[in-house]
């Protein structure tokens, strides 16, 4: 099979691209065909650190920078770390930039002593490193460095002292000390209102207990009073507790009931006593016979004659009797009945 030059110009392309992007991820320290680890550290400044710089370990290479990011603010620059020995890293180890004068700057990883070890992508802890001067002064003249560094201390101490000291400063400083002046005022102030209130003689806490002593003592004294109250109290409780109680509800139960009875016999027409307060017939009845009462009195009244004849010589009263009594509304008001239509 004859292969064409086009596809021998393809294949040497896709070759070359190949290689130059294993060469270029293998030159920056990301590997293909071998295990490698991810970490991250994240830094305020990564002091010139790029990609492919060594991450060193006790002096080992064991890995390198594979890239690095930043958000917006150039505030936080993750540092993507690729290590490609098989190694354990305690959790607590710490991660510091390391530059140098001559070669390029480093990462260096502080081994920490935890028990427990890092996993692929998780995230170192950072510190700032001292920088070169510093590295190489502690190398070449240790004695140097300690100087300078209590140096640095001193300065900072006369700085946080300057910043105390300041005008703004000392009028807080008198202006505390004016109020611990009042304050002192107020407590010997007081003192004396507590002494006084102390007074065995005239304090209110000496009164007080004056008058606590009396009441205990008239408690004292009316102790048997007290005993024979409880006393008496004791005797009712008993005697209460020694009647029959249940007895006594369920009498006064059946009464209730009894009573409930009677009320609905006088609220139902089925006897003699429903009939008069509910059956209307018994007061129409009255009424009609205090009509004819009233009617027959009138009568009696008006004609007497008609009843009674005692004249010898009079003649007999032939006028017609009442049909209606007479109206009277001073006394009483009287119920005249209507003839039923038939």
């Amino acid at each position: 099979m004859k292969i064409s030059n086009e596809l021998k110009v393809g294949l040497i392309a896709v070759i070359s691209i190949t290689v130059l992007i294993l060469g270029f991820n293998f030159l920056k320290g990301k590997t293909f065909f071998s295990h490698s680890t991810t970490l991250f550290a994240v830094y305020g400044n990564v002091q010139k650190l790029s990609p492919s710089n060594p991450v060193i370990i006790n002096g080992l290479q064991v890995g390198s920078v594979y890239k690095i990011s930043t958000d917006k603010d150039m505030r936080r620059l993750l540092v993507n770390m690729t290590i490609t020995k098989d190694i354990h890293i305690p959790k607590n180890s710490i991660a510091i930039i390391k530059p140098d004068l001559l070669s390029t700057p480093s990462i260096e990883i502080k081994l920490g002593d935890s028990n427990e070890y890092l996993n692929s992508n998780d995230t170192l802890a950072t510190e700032s490193s001292s920088g070169i001067f510093t590295d190489v002064l502690k190398r070449v003249d240790p004695v140097l460095y300690e100087v300078t560094k209590a140096v640095s201390s001193i300065d900072s101490i006369l700085i946080k002292v300057n910043g105390i000291v300041d005008p703004n400063a000392k009028n807080n400083i008198g202006a505390t000390l004016a109020n611990l002046n009042k304050i002192s005022a107020e407590l010997l102030t007081s003192s004396a209102s507590l002494n006084q209130l102390l007074n065995t003689q005239t304090g209110a806490l000496a009164k007080t207990l004056n008058n606590a002593s009396a009441v205990t003592g008239n408690l004292a004294a009316s102790n048997d009073k007290i005993t024979s109250v409880l006393s008496n109290l004791d005797k009712t409780t008993s005697n209460l507790s020694q009647l029959d109680l249940q007895k006594t509800l369920a009498s006064l139960d059946a009464t209730i009931n009894e009573l409930k009875n009677a009320m609905s016999k006088l609220d139902s027409t089925g006897g003699t006593a429903g009939l008069l307060l509910n059956d209307p017939t018994l007061y129409k009845n009255l009424a009609s016979t205090a009509n004819k009462l009233n009617l027959l009195i009138d009568d009696i009244r008006v004609n007497p004659k008609r009843y009674v004849s005692i004249s010898v010589f009079g003649k007999k009263n032939k006028t017609q009797p009442l049909t209606t009594p007479l109206v009277d509304t001073i006394n009483a008001p009287y119920i005249i009945e209507k003839a039923p239509n038939h």
